[in-house]
């Protein structure tokens, strides 16, 4: 049995990427692909590498909704995605990548190792955010021993800033550089935040490498702890989890980058206050922190192999 999927959003890096993964699947197929500015194009012609044989359409949400597919994927900016959602019956499946729907409780959020059961059950999930994914897999196994607030200090590559030139994505501001921004407040501290259910501190920057993100956390525990314990914690936490690897090193960005699932490791406990630890995750902003984890909610959402398309095992 196949499955029909639909693209609004072609242009962007994650867009790109998710077709590469959707061509490789094997019971998807893309049926059309859409994007404003890149109308009447082939796919090749923009994407060379992709052996896909489809023209950009630009389809309005009215047109998306004609264009029935069994699941539609909403790649777009953020504010845009309730046009088309409105204007698709309850039978199409949605995963909008975008922030539109992550605080909605009527859509499911796309976390699947921790929210696995209701994106199975949803026909409407919200892809969480490459920064929130890798902060809410390092934390969540530490939630119900934690004091206080933890922090989490993020560096991603450029490509998180997406393809519209911005300080954030501009090379020559970039070169040699560190860039930091959203100090407080950023919306991946809100949405961090709310699906854990604990208040985050976040503190994100770019640097000029172009795709990955390393993060690390550090927060304080209610009991003393070694980094033998923590490390167990971690590894008994996501012992089926076949995306998610925990090392005793600390884990580097070139460690992850091209790979669907995420690295968690380089656990420390801080010998003058045993309470406090740090730990470091790493993942591709472009595929666990979006790309690869919508693939996995489409394959949760249609019944099929979670992994599916993505070609891991652990």
């Amino acid at each position: 049995m196949s499955f029909s999927v639909g693209l609004v959003g072609g242009r962007g890096y994650v867009g790109e990427i998710l077709l590469q993964l959707l061509l490789q699947h094997p019971t998807l197929d893309i049926a059309w692909v859409s994007s404003r500015s890149l109308k009447g194009r082939s796919v090749r012609s923009v994407y060379p590498a992709l052996p896909l044989d489809l023209e950009f359409e630009s389809f309005s949400p009215a047109e998306v909704a004609e264009n029935g597919t069994d699941i539609v994927v909403l790649a777009l900016p953020n504010g845009i995605a309730g046009d088309y959602v409105a204007a698709m019956n309850a039978s199409q499946k949605v995963v909008d990548i975008s922030a539109d729907y992550r605080f909605e409780d009527s859509w499911a959020y796309g976390l699947p190792e921790h929210n696995r059961d209701a994106i199975r059950g949803s026909g409407r999930v919200a892809n969480p955010g490459c920064y929130a994914t890798t902060v809410q897999l390092a934390l969540a196994p530490l939630i119900p021993a934690l004091c206080g607030i933890p922090s989490a200090f993020g560096v991603s590559g450029y490509s998180g800033a997406g393809r519209t030139p911005s300080p954030r994505n501009d090379p020559e501001r970039l070169s040699g550089n560190l860039l930091p921004y959203s100090l407080s407040g950023h919306l991946h501290e809100l949405e961090v935040s709310h699906h854990l259910h604990q208040d985050v501190r976040f503190m994100p920057h770019v640097a000029e490498f172009f795709r990955g993100i390393s993060v690390t956390i550090s927060a304080t525990l209610q009991e003393p702890v070694n980094e033998t314990a923590l490390q167990d914690r971690f590894s008994e936490f996501y012992a089926n989890e076949h995306l998610i690897d925990i090392t005793s090193e600390f884990p580097e960005v070139r460690d992850v980058v091209g790979k669907p699932g995420a690295l968690i490791g380089g656990f420390t406990v801080d010998q003058r206050d045993t309470r406090r630890v740090c730990l470091v995750a790493c993942l591709d902003n472009l595929l666990k922190g979006a790309a690869s984890q919508a693939l996995q909610n489409i394959n949760l959402m249609l019944g099929v192999d979670e992994l599916s398309g993505l070609g891991a095992a652990k």
